[in-house]
């Protein structure tokens, strides 16, 4: 789901604090759902209520699927999607594509001049977090974020079979 987001209600704060095991903050909107309907990840506000700038607009917070993509990070998985970005083209204008795409997402919400081109995840030359790619992935859909959709592709979640625990906040 890309911007403007429908306002998330306070039964999903309720759940994305839980997911997190803190109070979540500054969330405006929840892109991406289990097929249950819980959050899977967050849309965060670009400028914090306490004026910190916040680059990452895109939020993984489902526990099972932070943990797959931990568990496939743990794999050096990155060193491997980082060869494929450094030898192919396609890729590379695909994650340059991707990296605009987020920019303009986050900018759509709010110009913050602190985060003038940066997005998230390392793009777009590198693979620095497979859990803010693959956030992405699952907000705006297949085919924006090549290393999101690999790193879903790839790792043991999915986002077709709920695996939501009880969450009590």
């Amino acid at each position: 789901m890309r911007p403007p987001f429908p306002t998330p209600t306070a039964e999903d704060i309720r759940l994305v604090s839980a997911q997190l095991g803190r109070l979540a903050r500054d969330v405006i909107g929840i892109p991406a759902r289990c097929v249950c309907g819980a959050p899977t990840v967050v849309a965060t506000a670009p400028r914090l209520a306490d004026g910190t700038p916040f680059p990452t607009l895109y939020y993984l917070t489902h526990p099972a699927a932070t943990a797959a993509i931990s568990e496939l990070e743990a794999t050096q998985v990155m060193n491997e999607f980082s060869q494929v970005l450094a030898e192919d083209e396609a890729m590379q204008a695909a994650y340059l594509l991707a990296h605009e795409t987020y920019i303009a997402d986050r900018e759509s919400i709010l110009l913050v001049p602190e985060l003038e081109g940066i997005s998230a995840g390392g793009m777009p030359v590198r693979v620095k977090c497979l859990h803010a790619l693959a956030g992405h992935s699952l907000s705006v859909g297949p085919g924006i974020n090549p290393i999101g959709d690999l790193a879903l592709a790839r790792c043991s979640w999915t986002p077709t079979v709920c695996q939501c625990l009880v969450y009590d906040a």
